[in-house]
């Protein structure tokens, strides 16, 4: 059962971490390892291995790290709307996700706090994160619109199925609270992004 869990949970992990961003992975490390059942456990992408492989993180931190970082991420891409797109709409949508997603962080921060064993959120990008915002950082007008638009379809899609999976069957209640009570949010922003145009 714990094999099961730690499968879907880094399903979960690297559905939120990608935010819905694609790179080539040419010349990347694979990092997958073999678990008893013989599923595949990506301890790479989702932060369950450090430098020392030291203790893997529980999904409760896993998914905390993850929903931290994708926060992260839409206020990061956002604010970069607010200055390269030259569309009125797709800045109120900017304005919008970053409201939200900094009400959301909040409520991750507050929804740990009291935890025991401890967890702390992480909101460090991820590698695909980070060469996201970078390449937006390179795009105006139209052409961020495009990018920007896409990233934020698919990204809400991939959290909204990680926040459901999470919801069903992560190990920390109140973590499962934090992520059913935020699946319908995303699943608005998701509507929202899917009526922007560029």
């Amino acid at each position: 059962m714990l094999n099961k869990t730690m499968v879907i949970l880094s399903a979960s992990a690297l559905a939120l971490a990608a935010c819905g961003q694609k790179t080539d992975t040419a010349g990347t490390t694979d990092t997958t390892l073999a678990t008893n059942d013989g599923a595949a456990f990506d301890a790479g992408n989702v932060g369950a291995a450090d430098a020392n492989m030291t203790a893997p993180a529980t999904g409760g931190q896993v998914f905390a790290n993850t929903a931290a970082a994708s926060d992260a991420f839409e206020i990061a891409t956002s604010k970069l709307a607010l200055d390269n797109s030259n569309s009125a709409a797709v800045k109120k949508y900017a304005n919008q996700m970053i409201a939200a997603h900094t009400t959301s962080t909040d409520k991750l921060k507050a929804t740990t706090a009291g935890l025991t064993p401890a967890i702390t959120p992480d909101p460090a990008l991820n590698a695909e994160q980070q060469a996201t915002v970078d390449a937006l950082k390179a795009k105006k007008g139209a052409d961020f619109d495009t990018a920007y638009i896409a990233a934020q379809q698919s990204g809400h899609q991939q959290t909204l199925d990680a926040l459901k999976a999470y919801g069903a069957t992560g190990d920390v209640p109140a973590l499962k609270t934090f992520a059913n009570g935020l699946a319908p949010t995303v699943a608005a922003h998701l509507n929202m992004a899917k009526g922007l145009k560029s």
